[in-house]
């Protein structure tokens, strides 16, 4: 019977540490989600520089795809603008140094000078480069 209760303790606390490693990478990847949009909303070159990988590829609600130097000169130069992003429905699954993460976008925009609302469905794509986590890969869907 001794032996037997050490083997639950054992598999019990081998089950909390995957499970905890679990969330805390899903709560830093929620966090870069954060960095990401306060970054999209501030315009804020060295910000998005920082969060996102070399070789993003971000891809528009309208079909158009971007590459990292596209993405942030677009909202630096004004030509895209995010006033607010809401985030409602956020879903992160994590495997190894990669993360999905899906939710609805809904924000207001100045496009080209132009007012407007956003009102999509987002998946990012994030890896985990050294200890931080950025962004692969974006693909929006208006609702």
């Amino acid at each position: 019977p001794m032996i037997k209760k050490y083997f639950s303790f054992v598999a019990f606390c081998l089950l909390s540490t995957v499970l905890l490693a679990q969330s805390a990478d899903e709560k830093e990847v929620a966090a870069a989600v954060d960095k990401l949009h306060k970054a999209m909303i501030d315009a804020s070159k060295s910000g998005l520089e920082a969060i996102t990988a070399d070789n993003l590829s971000y891809g528009h609600s309208s079909g158009k795809v971007e590459d990292k130097t596209q993405f942030v000169e677009a909202l630096v130069s004004g030509k895209s603008d995010f006033v607010s992003i809401s985030i409602t429905d956020q879903t992160i699954k994590t495997t190894d140094k990669t993360a999905v993460v899906r939710h609805i976008l809904k924000g207001e925009t100045i496009n080209n000078g132009t007012p407007g609302t956003a009102n999509i469905s987002v998946m990012l794509v994030w890896i985990k480069q050294k200890s931080d986590w950025k962004l692969l890969a974006r693909q929006a869907v208006k609702l």
